[in-house]
């Protein structure tokens, strides 16, 4: 397998084909994606944190990862993010996963388990939005420089 580059529109393609419980993401600062003889088998959308707390100029955060199965691919892909970002400057990445998700390609990639956080809607009354995606609580994860 090889790290490759991918633009947003194909990575954004990919997601919407594979991602479990999420749809593409609005927008990206990069997109990496692995192949395996010369197709691609997963991507990585990395973006601004969507918390506003995470969102200090040093931090970025994978909005999306999907694969279609591929052993290790997801590792591959968290890794390679993070060099990429470390690379741009960026001191932090993060992401999240849903508690029912084991960890064992972040945890091979190098991240580690901040901790729960709480789920939820994002949807307010001055701001009331659908949710698309799971509700419940997940897990926060990061690697630092």
């Amino acid at each position: 397998m090889t790290i490759v580059p991918i633009s947003f529109a194909e990575a954004s393609a990919f997601v919407a084909r594979h991602h479990r419980h999420h749809m593409p993401s609005v927008g990206h600062k990069f997109s990496v994606a692995v192949e395996q003889a010369g197709v691609i088998v997963g991507v990585a959308v990395v973006g601004r944190p969507v918390a506003k707390g995470n969102q200090d100029g040093w931090t970025l955060e994978v909005t999306r990862l999907a694969t279609d199965g591929t052993r290790n691919a997801c590792s591959m892909l968290y890794r390679a993010a993070w060099r990429s970002a470390a690379a741009m400057g960026y001191r932090r990445l993060i992401t999240y996963t849903l508690v029912s998700e084991r960890g064992a390609s972040l945890r091979g990639a190098g991240f580690k388990l901040l901790g729960e956080r709480r789920g939820g809607s994002w949807s307010r009354a001055s701001r009331p939005r659908i949710d698309l995606h799971p509700l419940q609580e997940k897990l926060l994860w990061e690697v630092r420089a």
